[in-house]
């Protein structure tokens, strides 16, 4: 019994961790943005590191995915299968827009 306390303790723990360090990886970008203290590149490369990390937070400590059992693995790949699948999605329906607009020559 007290074994699985401790296991809704560390759970809770990891979503208090996971939600301080996707405050502190949201609040950076922008602040950054508002004071316009840096650069508009330097601003944008802050914002796209952030949002790396923000996803990777996210998938850990929110969706427990984790590569190191065999379960994690095949989340994994259907993470990867999913995300060419929406490119794919996205790349074609670009790239009929694209040929629409071009021969309709508007």
């Amino acid at each position: 019994m007290s074994n699985q306390h401790d296991t809704a303790d560390t759970g809770s723990r990891d979503y208090v961790k996971g939600f301080v360090l996707s405050l502190i990886l949201t609040i950076i970008p922008f602040y950054f943005a508002y004071t316009q203290s840096l650069p508009e590149t330097t601003t944008y490369a802050i914002l796209f590191g952030c949002a790396i990390v923000q996803v990777i937070v996210h998938f850990t400590y929110f969706l427990h995915m984790e590569v190191k059992s065999e379960q994690g693995q095949w989340n994994m790949i259907s993470l990867v299968f999913s995300a060419i699948v929406v490119l794919i999605l996205i790349a074609g329906s670009l790239w009929i827009m694209w040929n629409l607009h071009s021969n309709m020559m508007l």
